[in-house]
């Protein structure tokens, strides 16, 4: 059985409902704000389409348009609504590690002075509150739309995740403050 990549589903789950062209996809992307919640980029969708077709996963054809170039319309194939199911199971089943560039900073905060790092924080702090006000009126608008559930919870489970990490960061810089006597 063929393994796809979060990149790949991505793409092959906006297929499964209907057939769609490189720029109706990219205008799908943009519509349902994908990118706040997948890595894809302009730039990477045929690449991803034409590793999805190989796989054997979607296929192609042609599509004349009147006054206007063809354009390649791709399909998803029985194979890939089998593999994609697959990948949804996979990831809705089992917590996975992920890894943040945070942590990364975490790990060496020891090169910076803690005055550095509660500034540092402090910045993080005031970005992730511009992140959650975006996601609280993205969950208000969802709601408002009355889209189903799961287009809700693309937002709030994130939302929720950045109030808890905010929380964190704030008793982190206090834990800082209190030890290094800032």
């Amino acid at each position: 059985m063929s393994r796809i990549s979060d990149l790949e589903a991505s793409i092959i789950g906006l297929l499964y409902e209907e057939p769609q062209y490189g720029y109706q996809l990219e205008k799908t992307i943009e519509g349902w704000g994908m990118r706040n919640w997948t890595q894809i980029g302009f730039s990477s969708i045929y690449y991803v389409l034409n590793k999805l077709e190989k796989k054997e996963l979607v296929t192609s054809k042609l599509e004349k348009v009147a006054g206007k170039p063809s354009r390649k319309v791709f399909t998803i194939t029985d194979l890939g609504r089998q593999v994609m199911k697959e990948k949804l199971i996979d990831i809705l089943s089992w917590n996975k590690k992920q890894t943040y560039p945070f942590d990364l900073g975490l790990a060496y905060l020891n090169y910076l002075d803690p005055q550095e790092t509660v500034d540092c924080l402090e910045n993080y702090l005031k970005s992730a509150q511009g992140r959650i006000k975006f996601l609280e009126s993205s969950v208000k608008m969802q709601e408002e739309l009355n889209a189903p559930y799961y287009v809700v919870a693309l937002f709030s489970r994130p939302l929720a995740s950045l109030k808890t990490e905010l929380a964190w960061v704030e008793e982190f810089i206090e834990k800082i403050k209190n030890e290094e006597n800032i």
